[in-house]
């Protein structure tokens, strides 16, 4: 199954090349044009990972990430031309996974997707290891006091 990401950017341009590098990596795109509506979709359509430029209509995509993380912990890339590093370092502390700033190269954005799917991949594995082995101390806890025994 391929990943789900949401691109929300309000250059055309960007949202037109970037989901056709993307499509062309096997991974299914949605894009949106301004934040209110990138919101809405990341919200209801539990993406893999989001993309989001910060200077967008409606709301910013530093707004975007903040309401997001109130409900979700899904991966952020931000891709945007705020090329500050006091941006840089906001978007970081906010919860982006990474900050990519244009112009940029569409080889290293796939490849930090990659990345951070990877990691987002690992610690999903992880929480989910741990989630059993909870689940398995639990159940003999119960066929103790049911049976007694083990």
């Amino acid at each position: 199954m391929s990943e789900k990401i949401i691109l929300v950017d309000d250059d055309s341009n960007i949202l037109t090349s970037v989901s056709l590098a993307l499509k062309s990596e096997g991974w299914s795109v949605e894009t949106y044009n301004d934040g209110e509506q990138g919101l809405i979709a990341l919200q209801r359509n539990n993406p893999d990972i989001a993309i989001l430029d910060i200077k967008m209509p409606k709301l910013d995509g530093m707004e975007v990430l903040k309401k997001l993380r109130i409900s979700s912990n899904i991966p952020v890339i931000f891709l945007t031309s705020k090329d500050d590093e006091i941006d840089e370092a906001l978007g970081l502390r906010m919860g982006a996974d990474d900050y990519i700033t244009k112009p940029f190269s569409q080889k290293l954005l796939i490849e930090r997707i990659r990345a951070v799917l990877r990691r987002s991949s690992l610690k999903n594995q992880t929480y989910l290891i741990k989630l059993y082995k909870e689940i398995i101390y639990i159940l003999i806890q119960i066929g103790i006091f049911v049976n007694g025994r083990i």
